[in-house]
């Protein structure tokens, strides 16, 4: 019997969107929430700590924060290549949480670039099932594994 499981994540993160034809092309940032949900068979081994559990919880905190929050929570994120004048900035330290990516780094596509992350991190009992970043109150992009 396959059984889901979430854990939520937040974090604080800034981008701009190079190029973008409105005013996400200015440096702005968003208090983000990440859900990530696996799926799999809850452990029937009766001798095993983690009876009845798909993943405890525990463990996937900590890849999920390793991996996606701790890198991630209060950086500046932009695309590679874009805004060269943050380079200046970066030898006087303003930013040194800056995180350059090969894309633009929308809530679509950072939700590819984290599944990439986490799958291969994931045990083999379980498979990231869906993610989904809240970017505002009323605004998110979800990432399903049936969908692609």
């Amino acid at each position: 019997m396959k059984i889901r499981i979430t854990k939520e994540f937040s974090f604080e993160m800034a981008h701009a969107l190079d190029g973008y034809d409105g005013l996400c092309c200015h440096i702005h940032g968003h208090s983000y929430q990440l859900s990530v949900t696996v799926t799999g068979e809850p452990f029937s081994d009766m001798s095993s700590p983690k009876l009845g559990m798909v993943m405890d919880f525990g463990d996937l905190k900590k890849i999920i924060s390793t991996h996606i929050v701790q890198p991630y929570d209060h950086s500046f994120v932009i695309r590679k290549g874009t805004l060269p004048e943050i380079h200046e900035g970066i030898d006087n330290h303003l930013f040194d949480r800056l995180i350059e990516v090969d894309f633009q780094p929308t809530s679509e596509n950072l939700l590819i670039y984290f599944a990439s992350i986490l799958q291969p991190l994931l045990p083999a009992s379980v498979s990231l099932y869906a993610l989904r970043l809240r970017e505002t109150n009323t605004s998110y992009a979800e990432w399903f594994a049936s969908d692609n």
